[in-house]
């Protein structure tokens, strides 16, 4: 296993350097890989940044545990992208190059609004920095799990070890190396997502359906917690779930609407026209992969339950298949595979805050007559920076990674998901409506999560995913702010038009 692994390191840390080579000699080369990736590399790019280690280890363990009740959740992920593709990308695409050539998602928002003041441009960027520190730490803190169970390092050593090969080829190779290592990544990751549940049904000796019908926790978590010991249906979709659990799992979709690591990708594609041809591929990577991440927990499930051995941790079940199933070469690739669904997540998000803040802070506030080569080299300082304070957050060694992967995709699809779609097609809308859009709905997320509220004694966010006020809200206020304020200036309706015509 550990032969495998190490020659992943080596294949990404090559290809680091291939980019390296390619494109580091300008912002937009750095931070946008030249606006040039083809369709397959951008849309892998977007999937495997898109579905981190939660993939592999937070989705498959939510269906170790509650079966086929939080299918919910892979469904309204894949709705959601497949309407990013057709809502947000090719307007995007055109809008982000006509409007000064944006960069970032803040630089975007900025020039959409003709922001002189940068005030969207600081709070967008905060709002990023400040939720990707947390996103950023649900990834490492995956890479330490799967250090300390499979190779019985510290968890600690887990951290720097994931962290550090990230920050590597994302310091030197930007933009287009983190593509680069995303395509590569997300055909290792869909591989492994398919080999697994498939072999795994293959070694089971009881019909799968039988077993799933009579689950029990007891059988499958060593110290399952007192609530959580009794017989479950892992094959009813609606086990325990009220309409609006079901309505929460499925506002997943909404998210992807205002993910910057994601949406970046459609900003990069080499032209509107390969648009369709990118969606193709990305939905079809998906679709599969979240097939296999549902059957690998409930297989896994299975086949825990038929040889009664339980395991600490649900999220870990992936390993815990790819260790008992496979042989240890095998097992090593599999293994990679988790890696690989981590570090496309981490240099994406370590990236894109990154941007933010050399684009969004350090040009504009310390220095703006910045060279090409300094912004790149204040780019990459504040990738080690981000880096180093995620891992600080991630000594946690209790954090789930889908609760902190949660908090931020909420914190994002209320921020800039409304903001993101009514700027792309509500010609009325304003400065102070987009504004107020992103305070609303990235207060509201955190007020959900962290504020002492509670109905009948159980907690906002346990009564209906944060995402579900945050995005109605944020979008109320959009149009009740823009309607009550001036129209846009005449040039900020001109951009819209010209964007239009270009459509």
């Amino acid at each position: 296993m550990i032969i495998s692994l190490a020659l992943y390191f080596v294949v990404m840390l090559g290809i680091g350097l291939y980019a390296f080579k390619q494109s580091t000699s300008d912002v937009s080369g750095n931070m946008l890989g030249g606006r040039n990736l083809s369709p397959s590399v951008a849309a892998l790019s977007a999937g495997a940044s898109d579905m981190s280690g939660w993939l592999l280890m937070g989705l498959p363990g939510a269906m170790y545990l509650f079966g086929l009740s939080k299918v919910w959740i892979a469904i309204g992920l894949v709705l959601g992208a497949w309407a990013n593709y057709f809502l947000v990308a090719p307007r995007l695409r055109v809008y982000t190059e006509k409007a000064n050539d944006s960069i970032t998602i803040p630089d975007y928002f900025a020039n959409r609004f003709a922001d002189n003041k940068n005030i969207l441009r600081v709070i967008s960027a905060i709002v990023i920095i400040v939720f990707f520190t947390l996103y950023t730490s649900s990834g490492v803190v995956a890479g330490g799990k799967l250090f300390e169970n499979s190779f019985g390092m510290s968890y600690e050593v887990g951290l720097y070890v994931t962290t550090g090969v990230v920050v590597l080829y994302t310091l030197f190779g930007g933009f287009l190396a983190v593509s680069l290592t995303d395509f590569v990544q997300g055909c290792i990751m869909l591989i492994a997502l398919l080999v697994v549940p498939i072999v795994t049904f293959t070694m089971l000796d009881h019909p799968v359906m039988e077993t799933l019908a009579n689950a029990s926790y007891d059988l499958l978590l060593i110290s399952p917690k007192a609530s959580e010991v009794h017989s479950l249906n892992m094959l009813d979709w609606f086990a325990g779930g009220s309409t609006i659990a079901i309505i929460s799992a499925l506002a997943w979709g909404f998210g992807y609407f205002g993910q910057p690591h994601i949406i970046v990708r459609f900003m990069s594609v080499r032209s509107v026209k390969d648009i369709p041809a990118m969606r193709r591929i990305g939905m079809s990577w998906m679709t599969l992969s979240a097939i296999g991440a549902v059957l690998t927990g409930l297989f896994g499930a299975a086949f825990i339950l038929e040889n009664e051995m339980p395991i600490n941790d649900k999220e870990t079940i992936f390993l815990v298949l790819s260790e008992l199933v496979f042989h240890p070469l095998i097992a090593g690739f599999l293994l990679a595979a988790i890696l690989a669904a981590v570090m496309s997540t981490i240099s994406s998000q370590l990236l894109v805050c990154s941007s933010s803040l050399t684009e969004d802070f350090y040009k504009i506030y310390l220095h703006r007559e910045a060279s090409q080569k300094e912004l790149v080299f204040v780019g990459r300082i504040s990738v080690a920076l981000v880096a180093m304070f995620a891992i600080y957050l991630a000594y946690d060694r209790d954090s789930s990674i889908l609760d902190l992967v949660s908090n931020a995709w909420a914190g994002f699809g209320a921020a800039f998901g409304p903001l993101v779609l009514f700027s792309l097609y509500w010609r009325r809308m304003n400065f102070a409506g987009a504004l107020a859009g992103m305070l609303v709905g990235a207060s509201t997320v955190l007020i959900w999560i962290y504020a002492p509220i509670t109905i009948n004694g159980a907690s906002l966010s346990s009564v209906i995913y944060e995402i579900v006020p945050g995005f109605i809200l944020s979008s109320i206020a959009i149009v009740l702010v823009s309607l009550m304020t001036n129209e846009p200036a005449k040039e900020i309706t001109t951009l819209f038009d010209e964007v239009e015509q270009e459509l």
